[in-house]
């Protein structure tokens, strides 16, 4: 299983249901940027392994597409293959329109867009295929809301891409499901929303439990462009 954006929020979260919980998961593969909270995730992990499970961390900046390019390789050399792979890795910097500084919306569009692309594309030409791939977008990707453009626009390019890549990896087998959270207590909502009380929200373990059901065999059973979460 590979988990971008898993030192915190929903990605830390849904390491750890999938690391802890007794299933057929044993290697995983996190990226996120060097911090303290994926530091401490990786001390967890290795601290508390009840089944004896496999981490494999990266700090890897997902901004950085030549590095995304670079780290797949080594991806397939050190794991084999890559059966699950959740793109959550998030960015924004709202914005509004006048104000918005033009190389904060290509980080946008880069982190949010461009890497869950050259992920899935990178792995596909190192000869991986997927069992599932989960692309974490948003409900700001199904409107526009102001002072959240770029953020909204690459959450949208995000919904378009998962539906051409269900349609194109079903000859592999690969199931593609874009889950799209409402308001979740994440860093990044916080960013997005600050005034709001992050315990009357949907919480980062909802949307792994989410997750958790897509891998199962009850996953089989959804068939959805756009999955809403939302409390």
């Amino acid at each position: 299983m590979l988990i971008t954006g898993a030192s915190k929020g929903i990605g830390a979260a849904t390491a750890e249901r999938f690391f802890y919980a007794d299933n057929d998961v044993t290697d995983f593969i996190l990226l996120a940027r060097e911090s303290e909270e994926f530091e401490k995730l990786i001390a967890r992990l290795g601290g508390d392994n009840p089944h004896g499970k496999k981490v494999y961390p990266h700090f890897i900046d997902l901004n950085d597409r030549a590095r995304i390019v670079g780290l797949m390789h080594d991806v397939m050399n050190e794991a084999g293959k890559v059966d699950y792979l959740v793109n959550n890795a998030g960015y924004t910097a709202p914005s509004a329109l006048q104000q918005i500084d033009f190389i904060d919306f290509e980080r946008t569009i880069g982190v949010n867009l461009y890497a869950p692309f050259t992920i899935v594309q990178e792995l596909l030409h190192c000869g991986n295929t997927f069992e599932l791939i989960v692309n974490i977008a948003s409900t700001a990707g199904m409107g526009g809301r102001p002072g959240w453009l770029t953020y909204g626009a690459s959450k949208a390019a995000v919904i378009n891409m998962s539906e051409a890549m269900k349609d194109e990896l079903s000859i592999y087998g690969t199931r593609v499901v874009c889950i799209s959270p409402g308001r979740c207590a994440t860093d990044l909502r916080r960013t997005l929303a600050p005034d709001e009380d992050p315990t009357t929200i949907m919480q980062p373990e909802h949307v792994a439990s989410v997750i958790d059901m897509l891998a199962s065999d009850v996953g089989h059973l959804v068939d959805s462009q756009n999955l809403v979460v939302r409390q």
